[in-house]
């Protein structure tokens, strides 16, 4: 979808779902203010656009059980092309590893990693250096608590 047919109320939509997945949808449309059907065709179109790829619940990881977060960063080996390809189709097997980002600067990658310990991420950390994934070396920095976790300010991002 071209960015710029957005309207303020597909930018409210988004914005509202991105916070509250689970609104009533006759709620969503008073937040809006439109009524239910018109929110109703704005909310499938977006869906249809690909801009609402999908709906999640939180959930408190505390509340389930021990667990360790830990953000790495790391850099590959070589900076071909399929060496980039070899390790995003590795990390896309790894159940632990909840995100993983390419980023420009220093590193390669970043990764949000979630396990039941430090035994149990440095055991994964070991399998990916011993893969053929192309790991040079990376950085390990734990979660010590949740400060802030929010979705996009999605008003900002349209200027």
């Amino acid at each position: 979808m071209d960015s710029t047919r957005l309207d303020t109320r597909d930018i409210a939509i988004l914005a509202t779902l991105s916070r509250e997945g689970r609104i009533a949808k006759t709620e969503l449309a008073a937040r809006v203010n439109l009524s239910p059907t018109p929110c109703w065709e704005r909310m499938k179109r977006l869906e249809k656009a690909g801009l609402i790829t999908g709906y999640r619940a939180e959930i408190d990881l505390a509340a389930l059980g021990p667990h360790v977060q830990v953000f790495v960063t790391l850099e590959l080996d070589s900076h071909r092309a399929e060496s980039f390809q070899i390790f995003e189709r590795t990390v896309a097997r790894m159940d632990e590893i909840t995100g993983c980002w390419a980023i420009g600067g220093g590193y390669d990658y970043l990764m949000q990693v979630v396990t039941t310990d430090v035994a149990a991420f440095q055991e994964l950390m070991d399998g990916l250096l011993e893969s053929r994934a192309g790991v040079r070396r990376y950085y390990s920095y734990i979660v010590t608590k949740p400060v802030k976790s929010d979705p996009p300010a999605l008003g900002l991002l349209r200027g």
